[in-house]
C-alpha cells in the first residue's frame, strides 16, 4: 500500500477490506471466464482434459498480466494526478 498518506487503524482498515473484495471479485471473474471459455458445458470425464488444463493456465496468464498492466497505469494516473495536485496547490500559494 505504498503511496498512501499515513492512515489511522480504521481507514487502514477499510483499505485492507477494499483491496481484499476486488481480488476476491477479480478471482470470481476470473475463475467463471475461464471455466466457460475452457471447459465444456458436457463433461466427458471427471478429470481435467490436457488441452483443458492448457487453456486454463493461459486463461488464467492472461487475467494476471491484464491485472498487472491495469494496476501499473492507475498508478501512474494516480501519481501525475497527485504531481497537478500539488502543482496547483504550490501556484495557488504564489498567487495569493
Amino acid at each position: 500500500m505504498a503511496g498512501l498518506p499515513s492512515l489511522n487503524d480504521d481507514q487502514m482498515k477499510l483499505v485492507q477490506d477494499l483491496e481484499i473484495e476486488m481480488m476476491s471479485d477479480m478471482y470470481t471473474r476470473m475463475t467463471n471466464s475461464c471455466h466457460k471459455k475452457c471447459i465444456p458445458t458436457k463433461y466427458k470425464d471427471s478429470e481435467i482434459a490436457k488441452g483443458e488444463a492448457v487453456c486454463i493456465d493461459r486463461c488464467v496468464a492472461k487475467y494476471w498480466e491484464i491485472h498487472e498492466r491495469v494496476g501499473k497505469k492507475l498508478q501512474n494516473m494516480s501519481a501525475q494526478d497527485e504531481e497537478a495536485l500539488k502543482k496547483m496547490a504550490a501556484q495557488q500559494g504564489l498567487v495569493k
